[in-house]
């Protein structure tokens, strides 16, 4: 397996997460652990395994802990993240001992009121305390902070979210001390020159914290849009496999881009992600068998690749 540093961009899988998180049937646990090693034998490093919320939230992820412990202890060399949307979620994980506790919190204030039941300001608050719990335990020292801005670029409920509203969040929790932060197209309003612009500017403000990309394809834009990022400089996006999930308050956004069409462009663009295409099949194929209601999206396990196509990867590990 590829290490970080022989990669030009880093991939992550966030289905066994935001992909889950709307699907009613409950996933045994084996068969999450048994998608995450699939895709980890197809070279995927960063994984977003689980949600710490209450079950009764989302039955889903009920067993959370087991999923993050036995992804630490069976997957080697992965980097396991979970969601942690408040300080008691952030706490257990923390005590799980994953790689990276990701937060989130919206720049729409009407949407954070409806996501997480606080004010966006005492979101906030709660993350820069999330960080000083953190930095207060020595044992904690490696576990990295991430923290989701949801709807950067847009509102089901507020509409239109002003560039500089993102980017003063942004600085917010740069100054509490996130390690990484994702600006996630959400609800799926994001055009290119829109996506490009904030993203050059949140890349020059953060400096060499990294900007992570999730955009979702509810309107057909999402691989348009990683373009966008990529010609404004950025390196890690979020992805699922087959296209799963979507958020809970946004009518018919269901759908993140997929993972195996995101491998193919920026292959084909001489980017080196260091997973092998058709070996993500195998880790579909679990998906499609365990959630067949479920609607499956993607392009280039359905046509095949190109005849002659040389990933970059490939390409440049014979070098």
């Amino acid at each position: 397996m590829q290490s970080p540093a022989d990669r030009d961009v880093i991939v992550r899988e966030v289905g066994p997460r935001d992909g889950l998180q709307l699907v009613k049937e409950t996933l045994p646990t084996d068969t999450k652990l048994n998608w995450i090693k699939a895709e980890a034998e197809a070279g995927m490093i960063e994984f977003e395994v689980c949600s710490f919320v209450p079950p009764h939230i989302i039955p889903q992820f009920a067993d959370a802990r087991a999923v993050a412990g036995r992804a630490l202890e069976e997957v080697p060399g992965i980097r396991v993240m979970a969601l942690s949307p408040n300080i008691k979620g952030a706490e257990i994980a923390f005590e799980a001992g994953v790689h990276v506790m990701n937060y989130v919190l919206s720049v729409s204030k009407t949407h954070n009121e409806a996501n997480v039941r606080r004010s966006r300001e005492q979101s906030i608050l709660d993350f820069a305390e999330i960080v000083k719990i953190r930095n207060a335990d020595p044992k904690l020292k490696d576990i990295k902070i991430g923290v989701g801005l949801a709807t950067a670029l847009g509102c089901t409920l507020e509409g239109d979210v002003p560039e500089q509203e993102t980017l003063k969040v942004l600085e917010e929790v740069l100054e509490a001390g996130a390690d990484e932060v994702l600006l996630p197209d959400t609800v799926g309003y994001a055009h290119p020159t829109q996506v490009r612009s904030l993203f050059m500017k949140a890349i020059d403000l953060a400096g060499d914290v990294p900007i992570i990309t999730h955009f979702h394809d509810t309107r057909g834009l999402g691989l348009a849009n990683v373009y966008a990022a990529l010609e404004a400089g950025a390196k890690h996006f979020d992805a699922s496999l087959a296209g799963l999930g979507g958020c809970p308050f946004a009518p018919g956004a269901t759908g993140n881009i997929v993972m195996e069409d995101l491998v193919f462009l920026l292959e084909s663009e001489g980017l080196r992600t260091g997973v092998d295409i058709e070996k993500l099949r195998a880790a579909r194929d679990i998906v499609e068998a365990s959630l067949p209601g479920e609607p499956k999206h993607g392009r280039i396990l359905k046509a095949g690749l190109p005849k002659g196509f040389e990933p970059a990867s490939k390409l440049m590990a014979a070098e």
